[in-house]
């Protein structure tokens, strides 16, 4: 065994981790061009490796954002059960689909987010909506879309939740993030048996990933809670653009 991969893989992920709790995103959004940047894995590999460390990140950071916020439970296994069903329905299509293909997928869906987050930053209206909001039993459409992105790209639905919930639902940023990692969790799970199942999943990297990430998605999920809105919002707005320039280097 590499003893410096494996250091240098838990460094990383101990980074992608604290960038998890931080956004509410299991640090995998970042992972998967990260993994194909540094390792050349093709898209599907990648994407499995990463749910590897996203599977613990979600479940830890979950519980986090419950203790703080106390997150609407109801709303939280809706979310999660609408999820779970498309998550593993569309990560069967993901690995059956061409390598080169699927990874255009992805970047197109992470250049949108970015664009759609620096015009929402821009706006400096980082407040939630003025709507009326929704009744939460709604919130299953959202957990549909979510498990769709999920099941593609192993991530994307803990990035899509926050301004749906927070827009057309009326809860805050953090109860957004928190129930963004309860409709990501159990499909994250599913996502990677199925991952797992069709040979795409690198475990000698994903572990030590996991358990760096473990390590520091607490610390990510407490700097949340003491940072204005606007500012967590404009960070996260960074943060993608810094996955689409990994992306395009990839």
């Amino acid at each position: 065994m590499d003893i410096a991969r494996v250091v240098e893989d838990f460094v990383l992920g101990g980074v992608l981790g604290a960038l998890g709790g931080l956004f509410g995103i299991g640090g995998g959004l970042i992972a998967i061009p990260v993994l194909a940047l540094l390792y050349h894995f093709d898209e599907q590999v990648a994407q499995g490796t990463a749910l590897v460390m996203i599977v613990p990140n979600v479940v830890i950071g979950f519980w986090r954002y419950y203790q703080k916020d106390r997150v609407d439970l109801r709303v939280a296994v809706l979310l999660a059960t609408s999820a779970a069903i498309f998550t593993y329905l569309f990560a069967a299509i993901a690995t059956r689909t061409e390598e080169r293909t699927l990874r255009g997928w992805f970047a197109a869906f992470i250049v949108l987010l970015a664009i759609y987050y620096t015009w929402r930053a821009l706006r400096g209206k980082p407040g939630g909506s003025k709507l009326k909001p929704l009744p939460w039993g709604w919130t299953s459409i959202v957990g549909v879309f979510g498990g769709i992105l999920s099941g593609l790209f192993g991530v994307g639905g803990a990035t899509i939740t926050p301004p749906a919930l927070t827009t057309l639902f009326g809860f805050t940023q953090t109860q957004a993030q928190g129930l963004a990692l309860a409709l990501v969790t159990p499909g994250a799970i599913v996502a990677l048996a199925t991952y797992a199942a069709a040979g795409d999943v690198n475990w000698r990297t994903g572990i030590p990933l996991a358990i760096g990430g473990i390590a520091t998605v607490s610390s990510g999920v407490s700097l949340a809670h003491r940072l204005p809105e606007k500012e967590l919002r404009l960070l996260f707005c960074g943060l993608l653009i810094v996955v689409a320039l990994l992306l395009i280097l990839t």
